[in-house]
């Protein structure tokens, strides 16, 4: 592996000694309008769950991605009717195209020159070296990143049948055999994935690139399953990771509609200070104590304040015994007791408002609420 691979440092860094808030040193790649490594924020991806064909379709999961957030968007480009419909979507959409290639390197070359801001190839799966001069050419001569995406349910078979199963070590090996190969074209703009949908495996294997390259990375938990399911299992792996100042952009992988994908994702980077919030809404668990209808308060607000852009934290507690002091440490508290409630303003107590009032006075602080500057 050639040296501008490496970190500079003496030896590989166990992963024990990352710290929280300690960023991962890594070179930095451009995708459109979006830097990734480097000192750049770690950005948010989804994927279009449409036929690439159906424009409209595909464009309108792209918009909806945008509004709620999302940095880049990837696309499959998987038969010549996709290939076909990428230069028209590249054109209409607000954020950065990712193509999507598996295998077929003239899907690739139709995506480059339709626009797209990276492709997603694995160098070594679309056969001769010429095919693979030819795609790493049209990349790097309209400065196009690749990224280098393993996954444990798909490694090559001989490095299958050296470790026996899918291990850290295997997923490694397989990423730099791609990466090999974009060095001996004289190819360095490159992003890695090794994702699994076992949590502690791709925890390993992301940990040990982190250790013996300077390669951004792009982390998720693949096919990582419904919402409930893939939600928590996303925020350990993806959270864990960020946790250790592991990994330049993210994506979360639901069956579910792209936006999903997005929330998880923004709302992982703010329960870890990586991203600015917008709304963020505080509830008590509930118990025996409960003394308002917190249920139902919680469901309005979330609805009323979906599309709301302030970064403004808000605290709804059902009782007094915790309620006074965590609602007192939110931008916008409300401590409620028996049908009636105190409404705090940035730790300031403001008035008693009965239960009833709670949703519509909250709505009014926060049309209200200047953040700090």
């Amino acid at each position: 592996m050639a040296d501008v691979h490496e970190i500079t440092v003496e030896a590989p860094v166990p992963h024990a000694t990352y710290k929280v808030g300690v960023r991962r040193r890594t070179r930095q790649v451009v995708v459109g309008n979006v830097k990734i490594g480097g000192d750049a924020p770690i950005s948010v991806q989804t994927m279009t769950k449409t036929k690439t064909d159906d424009i409209a379709g595909t464009l309108g999961q792209i918009r909806a991605a945008a509004e709620a957030g999302v940095d880049i968007v990837r696309v499959t480009v998987n038969d010549k009717e996709a290939a076909e419909a990428m230069r028209e979507i590249v054109r209409q959409s607000p954020v950065p195209i990712v193509a999507d290639i598996h295998f077929n390197h003239i899907f690739a070359l139709k995506a480059v020159e339709a626009g797209v801001a990276k492709v997603r190839i694995n160098p070594g799966n679309i056969g001769s070296k010429d095919r693979i001069r030819q795609v790493l050419t049209a990349c790097k001569e309209r400065g196009i990143p690749i990224r280098i995406g393993v996954n444990s349910g798909s490694l090559e078979e001989d490095i299958l049948e050296k470790h026996g199963y899918p291990t850290a070590e295997a997923l490694f090996e397989s990423a730099m055999r791609h990466v090999e190969i974009c060095d001996e074209f004289n190819f360095h703009d490159v992003v890695i994935s090794v994702k699994s949908t076992d949590v502690k495996l791709m925890i390993e294997a992301y940990r040990l690139v982190a250790q013996r390259t300077d390669i951004p990375l792009h982390l998720g938990v693949t096919e990582a399953g419904t919402t409930r399911v893939g939600t928590i299992k996303s925020a350990v792996g993806i959270g864990t990771l960020l946790a250790e100042g592991i990994g330049d952009t993210i994506r979360v992988s639901l069956t579910d509609d792209p936006v999903k994908e997005v929330e998880v994702g923004k709302e992982i980077l703010r329960s870890l200070s990586l991203a600015s919030r917008n709304i963020e809404l505080i509830a008590c668990p509930t118990c025996g104590r409960l003394e308002v209808d917190l249920f139902g308060i919680m469901a309005q607000l979330e609805e009323k304040l979906a599309g709301v852009k302030k970064p403004v934290k808000i605290a709804v507690l059902g009782c007094v015994v915790n309620g006074p002091g965590e609602a007192s440490e939110a931008d916008i508290g409300i401590a409620a007791g028996k049908g009636v409630a105190i409404l705090y303003r940035k730790g300031e107590v403001v008035r008693k408002i009965k239960e009833e009032e709670i949703v519509p006075t909250v709505l009014e602080e926060v049309d209200r609420f200047q953040p700090d500057t």
